[in-house]
C-alpha cells in the first residue's frame, strides 16, 4: 500500500512537472486555433474558411502576430497590431469585427486570448483602412507607407502607425484610440466577484496532490519501522 503511494504520487509529482513548461509557452506566445465558417480579412489578408493557428510572434515586439495554417507549417500572414483592452476577461477566445463595405469579407478588428482583458487590434493598410473608417464610422489604425514588404518582421516594427479617421484625416494613434488599460469604477470592483479563467493551469495542485502523497507515505513508513522496533 505504502509503496503504491509512492508510486503515485512520484507519477502525479513527474506529471505535473513535465506539462508546466508547455502550459507557460502556450500562454507567452498565445498560440490559439481559430476556425471561421466564411471567409474573412485580417490586416489587409482574406483567409478563407478553415482553420488558422494565431500566435504572437517570436520576437521582442509583443505586437507582432503570425497566422499560420492549422498545423502551424505553413506561414500565412505577419501582422502588425496595438494594444486593445476589455474590462472584464472571458474563458474562450474572443474575435470582434468591423463594419464592412458591401460585399467585402468580414474584417477582424481584434484578437483576445481567454483569460487575458488585454488583446491585439489589427493594423489595416492605409487604403483599406480609409474604406473601413467609412464604412463603420469609427478611426482605424493603419501602416502610414503605402509599400510594405509585410513577410519583414524588421520592417514591420519600424513602419510607422497612424490613425485613419472616416473623413480620411491622419491622427496619431495615442490620440485617437484608447491603447492603455481601461479603469474599472471602484464600485463596480467591489461587487463584482473575480472570476478566474477557464484556462487557468491546475497543474500546480496536480503537483501539490502529488508531494503530499508522498509524504504522507514515507510518513507511514517512518511510523511502520518505529512500531516494529517497539515491538522488539
Amino acid at each position: 500500500m505504502i509503496k503504491k503511494a509512492l508510486g503515485i504520487g512520484f507519477a502525479l509529482a513527474l506529471f505535473g512537472f513535465a506539462w508546466a513548461p508547455a502550459a507557460r509557452a502556450d500562454e507567452w506566445n498565445r498560440a490559439t486555433k481559430i476556425t471561421f465558417s466564411q471567409p474573412v480579412e485580417v490586416a489587409g489578408h482574406v483567409l478563407l474558411a478553415g482553420t488558422y493557428l494565431f500566435k504572437i510572434a517570436d520576437s521582442n515586439d509583443r505586437h507582432i502576430v503570425q497566422i499560420s495554417s492549422a498545423d502551424g507549417k505553413t506561414i500565412i500572414a505577419t501582422v502588425m497590431t496595438i494594444p486593445d483592452y476589455r474590462l472584464k476577461a472571458t474563458t474562450e477566445t474572443v474575435i470582434r469585427f468591423r463594419e464592412v463595405p458591401a460585399g467585402s469579407p468580414e474584417a477582424v478588428r481584434a484578437w483576445f486570448y481567454p483569460g487575458q482583458t488585454n488583446g491585439e487590434e489589427f493594423v489595416y493598410p492605409k487604403r483599406r483602412a480609409i474604406e473601413l473608417a467609412k464604412a463603420s464610422k469609427v478611426v482605424v489604425p493603419a501602416i502610414a507607407v503605402e509599400t510594405i514588404d509585410v513577410a519583414d518582421v524588421a520592417a514591420l516594427k519600424t513602419a510607422p502607425i497612424i490613425a485613419v479617421t472616416p473623413e480620411e484625416k491622419e491622427l496619431p494613434v495615442a490620440a485617437a484610440i484608447q491603447t492603455t488599460p481601461v479603469e474599472r469604477v471602484q464600485t463596480v470592483a467591489r461587487t463584482e466577484p473575480r472570476q478566474l479563467p477557464k484556462t487557468a493551469s491546475t497543474l500546480p495542485l496536480v503537483v501539490l496532490f502529488g508531494l503530499v502523497s508522498i509524504g504522507l507515505a514515507v510518513g507511514f513508513m517512518v511510523f511502520g519501522r518505529r512500531r516494529d522496533v517497539a515491538a522488539v
